[in-house]
């Protein structure tokens, strides 16, 4: 039966359907006395049934799994709490016509139904080589001449706007940004023409209301949008869009498709219902004074330094960096941000007299740790920061990075400490504001590599978050183009939305972004918290996309070898800023359509990415409760050898995700295989991402570690 249909079948018709292509399992069902007199016929059912194929060796053992959890309570690692596992339960009570919630989704039993049609040994084609790259293609990117054309008409309807919005700010004028007495207006278009290409006029002239985003959008957004929007006004929800990622946004109803943008930028009604009770989905950010946090790391006062493994810490500074280009409705610091420690009032922002000092301080728990290796400067944004303040963090970075590696001359080998290797700024303004990217911030670049670079550090990236292949401008291409010729290396993370999980759209982001010299480092699935339900795509699509899309991508030994070699090259600046031409031909070469450098993964609260995890159990609402195992390929906290099991329920079921994939114009039969993807495996890291080995032994010992090992 194809999808699309099963999706909507009621329980009287899909009852038919078991009777129909079940018979067996629906007489043991009605012949058993008891739901355990049901599991015992139907491990004996299993035990005598022909295994014709994988698939049906597969289906057999998985319905072994969920036989064995049904009855079982564990503990839900997200939520903190308890649950019970009654998959099998329910269904012997659907098959029965036992069910006590006759108001429950048919959700649970469309998923059962289509795993025990596994056992007969059916299977559904992979997508040939040649469907893949339709798929590809069929996404724009924002280089594209059709997209360009779209996007200068929205400029020059926003110059306008802009031209109203500041002669409307006669109060209160910018510093900056204000017009002269007696200006024509051609005077003021051309002065604001030329404004457009400075960062800082468009963080000046962000839309802040939902009126103002409407305007800006050309009026285009539905009553039932506003309304919401209002009421996540009301609710104390910030707004932020600057006009230049408001300009990329398609309000004409039909050519290039922008759901990838839109999801970031307009709230979801549960987004809205859950303000104000958002909770820490990273449980290790929650950090009081003098207890460890949730992955069992002492870390000082305050909210500025976050950790989970031993190797890396995350420094949030106290500057304009604890703010962003703009607010992502899935942000993973919603929580920071409802809680006000994350905002957009930039004056507050600014450094106050005490963080020099403070910094010191935060750097000496770098410095007089036994592990840290990796410094990731985020927010917020690094490069929210200004360039002097930058300038003086990177400083004080050094600074720190030199006494550590003093202090070691004098420690025995076995026990010096690690030194400093990586350094890492955490930025969307790739995406969001380019032309935050200037000559004087590549300059700050380009000082801090060279000189960091002659005391042995390794590694200088930015990390930055491209969502969607529209994102990628003229204005980011030139971004790009400029901290590469910095020496730095560009990474990407992409968080797996709904939008972005649709059939070729992340093959494609990675083609135009391997194009221009960046190679892919995450593609996070999105936290499954009730507020982010709306873009949340389960854990099976991030594999099947893995198994069924990224492989084109694969590299083999050799060739992950010489791509490693060509990053981590050392050569000059001037060199440097053509890496995005060797990429090309590394790719041309090998006939790589983009390289398959990132790896999917699923933040567990408190102990890691992960993407191992077993199908366990299935709730009411035909939502998957995964079993995960931590990542065995790196070192974790101590504190996992004390968690026992971890189990996350996902937010959303297969059936809802193809019903809202439906909605948004998709075929839910081109994901006919999501199904069979009950089980994941964590993709190794590519070299890049590896620590260097020291050229010495480091101690075993870990400090700033709160708890028994």
């Amino acid at each position: 039966m194809k999808q699309k249909k099963m999706l909507i079948l009621t329980f009287s018709q899909l009852k038919q359907i078991y009777n129909q292509e079940m018979p067996e399992l629906v007489k043991m069902a009605v012949k058993s006395p008891t739901v355990e007199d049901f599991k015992a016929g139907l491990l004996m059912y299993l035990d005598a049934c022909e295994v014709v194929n994988e698939t049906a060796k597969e289906a057999r053992e998985q319905i072994r799994l969920l036989l064995h959890y049904d009855g079982q309570d564990v503990h839900e690692l997200s939520t903190g709490q308890d649950m019970s596992v009654q998959t099998i339960r329910l269904l012997y009570q659907f098959l029965t016509e036992r069910l006590e919630n006759i108001e429950m989704p048919t959700d649970l039993f469309i998923e059962l139904f289509q795993l025990f049609k596994r056992l007969q040994g059916e299977t559904v084609p992979l997508p040939s080589p040649q469907r893949i790259k339709s798929r590809n293609d069929r996404w724009a990117t924002g280089l594209d001449e059709e997209v360009r054309e779209e996007r200068d008409e929205n400029k020059e309807r926003m110059l306008h706007l802009l031209i109203q919005k500041i002669e409307n700010r006669k109060s209160k004028p910018s510093v900056r940004f204000h017009f002269e007495e007696g200006m024509s207006y051609e005077e003021k278009y051309e002065l604001v023409s030329k404004w457009w290409n400075d960062f800082r006029f468009h963080l000046s002239m962000a839309v802040k209301s939902p009126a103002e985003l409407n305007r800006f959008l050309g009026n285009s957004l539905s009553s039932e949008t506003m309304y919401l929007l209002n009421r996540a006004r009301k609710k104390g929800m910030p707004f932020f869009a600057t006009p230049y990622y408001l300009s990329l946004l398609n309000i004409t109803g039909y050519g290039y498709n922008d759901d990838a943008i839109r999801s970031y930028i307009l709230y979801s009604p549960r987004l809205v219902e859950t303000y104000g009770n958002i909770r820490a989905w990273e449980k290790e950010d929650i950090v009081e004074e003098g207890k460890p946090n949730a992955a069992g790391w002492l870390l000082p006062d305050g909210h500025n330094i976050h950790r989970r493994y031993p190797e890396v810490a995350i420094l949030i500074p106290d500057t304009m960096g604890r703010a962003c280009g703009g607010l992502c409705a899935s942000c993973q610091r919603m929580y920071d941000f409802q809680s006000e420690r994350l905002n957009f009032e930039f004056e507050t922002l600014r450094p106050k007299e005490a963080w020099d000092s403070k910094l010191r301080r935060l750097m000496t728990y770098f410095e007089k740790d036994t592990q840290l290796r990796d410094i990731l400067i985020t927010g917020g944004d690094a490069l929210m920061s200004q360039n002097k303040t930058l300038r003086n963090i990177l400083e004080a970075v050094y600074r720190m990075a030199v006494r550590k590696q003093r202090a070691n001359l004098e420690r025995p080998e076995g026990e010096k400490y690690a030194e400093l290797q990586r350094v890492r700024l955490g930025s969307r303004l790739l995406a969001y504001l380019p032309m935050r990217i200037n000559d004087e911030l590549v300059d700050i670049l380009r000082e801090f590599k060279e000189k960091a670079s002659a005391i042995g550090v390794k590694q200088f990236i930015i990390q930055t978050h491209f969502q969607t292949p529209l994102e990628v401008t003229p204005e980011a291409k030139e971004a790009i183009r400029k901290i590469l010729s910095a020496g730095w290396i560009i990474t990407n993370q992409l968080v797996y939305t709904v939008a972005a999980s649709r059939r070729g759209h992340t093959t494609r982001l990675r083609q135009v972004l391997n194009s221009l010299g960046v190679v892919c480092y995450y593609t996070f699935s999105v936290k499954g918290f009730n507020e982010n339900y709306a873009v949340f795509a389960p854990n099976s699509r991030s594999m099947q996309e893995q198994q069924e899309e990224k492989i084109y991508g694969q590299m083999n030994p050799e060739q992950a070898e010489e791509l490693y070699k060509l990053l981590e090259t050392k050569v000059d600046a001037e060199e440097k800023e053509d890496v995005a031409r060797q990429i090309r031909r590394f790719m041309r070469k090998h006939h790589l359509p983009f390289l398959a450098t990132d790896r999917s993964v699923l933040n567990l609260p408190a102990i890691g990415k992960s993407m191992t995890f077993q199908l366990v159990g299935l709730t009411e609402e035909g939502k998957r409760i995964l079993r995960f195992e931590h990542d065995s390929t790196r070192h974790h906290s101590p504190i996992i050898d004390q968690m026992g099991q971890i189990y996350i329920v996902e937010n959303k079921s297969l059936a809802a995700y193809l019903r809202q994939l439906g909605k948004m114009g998709e075929d839910p039969e081109d994901y006919a295989s999501i199904w069979s993807y009950t089980k994941g495996e964590t993709e190794p890291r590519f070299s890049l991402y590896e620590y260097p080995d020291f050229p010495f032994r480091i101690t075993d010992k870990m400090s700033n570690l709160g708890i028994n090992t």
